[in-house]
């Protein structure tokens, strides 16, 4: 077997989701996960029957339990980066989806998405079909349904029993397991006999894995970063890495298997970035740490309404360990800030702007895809491409010389220095 590495984002959405772009389809995300240097995309969305549609038109199956585009639909390379890097990357699709479970247990009313992995559409057929009889799954490309998440799991593995079900972004305040509105504070609680069969859980844009390790009880998991993208452009900005081969039963067993280092490690958000880090009121902009929101006894000071309690509140509330804890499962991770965002900070402009588009489009065209600028080239290749100021950016970036203004209640944190 070759051994090779290899970036995957599992989590993201097609056109049929709600607040998606238009431009969630197949061939624009291929094209951007080769700008971005991703070597497997989910599919997200399988459960939408128009969405599968689209996906059995313009994908075709591969031995390895994955998919690829079409070369009819491929968009031509001259829109992509010159180098070979960029040349020679040819993204591969895997059948995923997010689910959304709004029901009442143990007298609290829950809210929590889960990730769905599956082999390949027939599963992914078999599946909706079920799901279709307890819901509605035409409406959004993620249904929401009156479905407890153990039953959820139940019909999952008894259909495809090599499923990867992932618990989402488990820290939001919203629609997450461990979530301080509509979660739990254990997972056996949420899942319970079944708890067993969930070996992976995504921890989402507010918060790293040092965050995660303040829990005991996430040792046995392998903690997975996606991006949760929806629009094209914001594929890859959290991403899993692999030290395996590219196929559905080598990811499933790197998931698996927390003990080998098959699945290499993550990419990262700085978690203040993320919108959910730290507590607050956005109507007021009230942005607070969670002592200071302890002191508030959870109360806006402005408006008198309760405070949206974040992700790292949450999180200290249920750890077990202190800050700066290393878990004896860690995996090796990085903090990455998207490229744009890096151009439009470095030279004063913002992320919409033609100024910063232009940068953006030069650097691909010279040094290769995002994550390899942003990871691997050349501080020199990328001054001569673009500008001193973006390359020392970037370089503050790999030092960890980076400030950011935390987010809070549905507000993305921003950059400060």
């Amino acid at each position: 077997m070759v051994v090779i590495l290899f970036i995957a984002d599992f989590h993201i959405h097609s056109k049929y989701s709600r607040a998606t772009s238009k431009d969630c389809i197949p061939e624009e995300l291929e094209f951007w996960a080769r700008r971005k240097g991703i070597d497997v995309i989910g599919t997200g969305d399988f459960t939408h029957p128009k969405w599968r549609e689209d996906l059995k038109e313009k994908l075709i199956p591969s031995d390895d339990g994955l998919y690829v585009l079409k070369d009819n639909y491929r968009k031509k390379e001259d829109n992509l980066p010159k180098t070979d890097y960029c040349k020679n990357l040819n993204p591969k699709f895997i059948v995923s989806g997010e689910i959304s479970s709004i029901y009442k247990k143990n007298g609290k009313v829950r809210k929590v998405h889960n990730l769905v992995i599956l082999p390949n559409l027939d599963y992914a057929e078999i599946i909706s079909k079920k799901l279709e009889s307890l819901g509605n799954i035409h409406s959004d490309g993620r249904p929401i349904l009156g479905l407890d998440c153990e039953n959820l799991l139940e019909i999952i593995i008894n259909a495809c029993p090599d499923a990867i079900f992932i618990p989402a972004h488990v820290w939001t305040p919203y629609f997450s397991l461990y979530g301080a509105n509509s979660g739990f504070d254990d997972i056996r609680e949420c899942f319970e006999d079944l708890a067993g069969n969930i070996f992976s859980i995504e921890t989402g844009l507010s918060s790293d894995p040092p965050m995660n390790w303040r829990l005991s009880s996430l040792d046995r998991f392998t903690l997975v970063s996606n991006s949760d993208a929806h629009s094209p452009s914001n594929l890859g900005r959290e991403a899993n890495i692999f030290d395996t081969d590219i196929s559905y039963d080598s990811i499933h067993k790197a998931l698996k298997c927390i003990n080998t280092s098959e699945f290499f490690g993550t990419l990262e958000f700085f978690p203040e970035e993320g919108k959910y880090h730290y507590d607050g009121h956005r109507i007021c902009g009230v942005c607070l740490k969670p002592s200071e929101t302890k002191a508030l006894e959870g109360i806006c000071p402005i408006c008198g309404r309760k405070l949206t309690i974040g992700v790292l509140h949450r999180v200290e509330d249920l750890a077990d360990r202190e800050a700066g804890c290393i878990s004896p499962s860690a995996k090796h991770f990085e903090r990455l800030i998207p490229l744009m965002e890096i151009i439009a900070f470095s030279i004063k402009s913002s992320v919409a702007s033609i100024k910063t588009k232009t940068a953006y489009e030069k650097l691909l065209h010279d040094i290769g895809s995002e994550l390899f600028i942003l990871r691997e080239a050349s501080l020199k290749d990328i001054e001569r491409a673009a500008d001193s100021r973006i390359a020392e950016g970037i370089q503050k970036l790999r030092s960890g010389e980076v400030v950011v203004q935390p987010g809070y209640d549905g507000r993305y944190g921003k950059i400060s220095k």
